[in-house]
């Protein structure tokens, strides 16, 4: 029997909706790979059970489907990784779609780089209207501690679920953080980036929707996941080598900037200038970050 090399799975909370554009562009190119899909409903309120039994009835012993109970984004990624038995796993969100091809492409590049433990993808915005932008993958640092600076620090290395491949070596460090129930993908990529090979290919891998309602919910779920907690995740020494951990207070203050800019964006002027105020004490070489000390100072004469 020939091994799974990718299994892709899919979490579902309450996206009833577009949970068939979901499978079906899975569907669409299992063939093309050895590869096999795992639907996980995360205890969904919504028409998302019904919805799996029509896709199951319309697509007999094409894939698999299991519910729990609601326990988060983490505990669902935690059930995929132990439900499935694929080499390399996918998480591709319930209200994306696999990019045409990007199975194939991704079986031809772990042929080509068999050491890879992860393969970051380019990926395609879609936004209200219909309208597309390319999210182009940039190549990756040299070095690791380049690669994590660029993560956490420096923001010139991006990852989306749903257009990255994640070999199950990558796990045995930590697996998704269940008392994290937003970012809960950032300690997981750091350490990646941290202890393992990873590669990049320029194919998008998947189509991401953007509407205002998901930015508005990610931004409750990221100001519920603070700051020490996650900063507290990505370094723990089981996630992080030691040999990192001086990055440890620069990542404080980038993450009050990053939920500074949030807050900023979404009229939440109070907590902007706490968070602010947070990564001054966190670095206060933060000063010289123009674009976050502009809209700081326009807080200070509203």
């Amino acid at each position: 029997m020939t091994e799974t090399l990718i299994s892709v799975v899919i979490p579902a909370y309450n996206y009833a909706s577009s949970l068939p554009r979901a499978v079906e562009s899975v569907l669409a190119q299992l063939h093309e790979a050895t590869a096999d899909l795992l639907v996980i409903d995360d205890g969904s309120t919504d028409a998302t059970p019904e919805v799996v039994q029509a896709l199951l009835a319309e697509h007999p012993g094409r894939f698999r489907a299991i519910r729990q109970s609601n326990g988060g984004l983490s505990s669902v990624r935690n059930r995929g990784i132990e439900e499935t038995v694929g080499q390399f796993l996918v998480f591709l969100d319930a209200d994306d779609e696999m990019a045409s091809g990007a199975l194939a492409a991704l079986s031809q590049h772990i042929a080509s780089y068999p050491e890879t433990r992860m393969i970051i993808g380019a990926h395609w915005s879609i936004f209200s209207g219909g309208k597309r932008s390319l999210q182009a993958v940039k190549p990756l640092p040299a070095t690791l501690r380049q690669r994590v600076r660029g993560y956490l620090l420096d923001k010139t290395v991006s990852i989306s679920n749903g257009a990255c491949a994640m070999h199950r070596d990558v796990f045995a460090p930590g697996n998704y953080p269940e008392h994290l129930r937003n970012v809960e993908d950032l300690p997981v990529f750091a350490q990646v980036l941290a202890r393992f090979p990873c590669t990049v290919i320029e194919q998008p891998l998947a189509l991401i929707y953007k509407h205002a309602d998901s930015m508005r919910h990610d931004l409750r779920q990221s100001l519920a996941a603070g700051t020490e907690q996650v900063v507290a995740e990505v370094f723990s020494s089981q996630r992080m080598p030691r040999e990192f951990h001086d990055l440890r207070q620069a990542y404080l203050a980038q993450r009050c900037l990053s939920l500074f800019r949030d807050c900023y964006s979404h009229g939440e002027y109070a907590l902007a200038k706490a968070f602010y105020m947070q990564a001054l004490r966190a670095d206060w070489r933060i000063l010289g970050r123009w674009s976050y000390m502009r809209k700081a100072l326009r807080l200070l004469f509203r």
